[in-house]
């Protein structure tokens, strides 16, 4: 017995010092209080302090300076694809749908397929384009007026939107200026509001893009 002990002693200093030297002991009182969720047990051979596991701040490093959501010019990227995306998707369902209105009085034949697919590929670039075209130019506003303000809220949002809706009509005369203004205002200002909703009713948790 005393030989099987002193042995069983031995392995765990040689252990012991194979890891780092003589590993410190805890009571249960003292990691009673140490949180290990998600952790499988600390081996008692490891010269680890657990209380220094446990993580308190984020756990990603920014650069200096840099903030912790991305601005206007890293989703203009975002926001221009997905409108692209969107607007091709859209446009090739009314494409389809136009194709077959038109060729409603045609039978089922290959010249009838192939004007079904013009209007597809006709009517999905066209909406591309638009769309396209709208989220380049509310970008472009965006992350100029950001810059020139030196801030980042509310207001870049509703003067990008305004400004976007004024120059996309731009060529429909001062009519159609207004009434560009007007719907690019009527958006951007639903899309702020929608934005800031959960702060409007005193909720904390906000997700906020730009």
């Amino acid at each position: 017995m005393d030989n099987n002990a002193a042995g069983s002693g031995g392995i765990k200093a040689g252990l012991g010092n194979l890891f780092g030297g003589n590993a410190p002991e805890y009571s249960n009182t003292e990691l009673a209080g140490v949180p290990l969720t998600g952790m499988s047990p600390l081996s008692p051979y490891l010269n680890v302090d657990p209380r220094y596991l446990v993580q308190d701040t984020d756990e990603f490093i920014l650069p200096t300076g840099a903030n912790k959501t991305r601005g206007r010019f890293e989703l203009a990227f975002f926001t221009i694809g997905g409108c692209c995306i969107t607007g091709a998707a859209f446009g090739t369902l009314n494409g389809f749908r136009m194709g077959l209105k038109e060729t409603r009085e045609m039978a089922w034949s290959k010249p009838r397929n192939v004007q079904i697919l013009n209007m597809v590929t006709r009517q999905g670039a066209s909406w591309a384009n638009t769309l396209g075209s709208v989220a380049l130019l509310y970008s472009i506003f965006g992350v100029v007026i950001e810059k020139a303000r030196g801030a980042e809220d509310d207001i870049n949002t509703v003067a990008a939107g305004t400004l976007t809706g004024m120059l996309f009509k731009s060529t429909s005369g001062l009519k159609g200026v207004a009434r560009g203004g007007l719907v690019g205002l009527a958006m951007s200002s639903a899309y702020a509001l929608y934005n800031n909703w959960d702060h409007l009713t005193g909720s904390s948790s906000s997700s906020r893009l730009y």
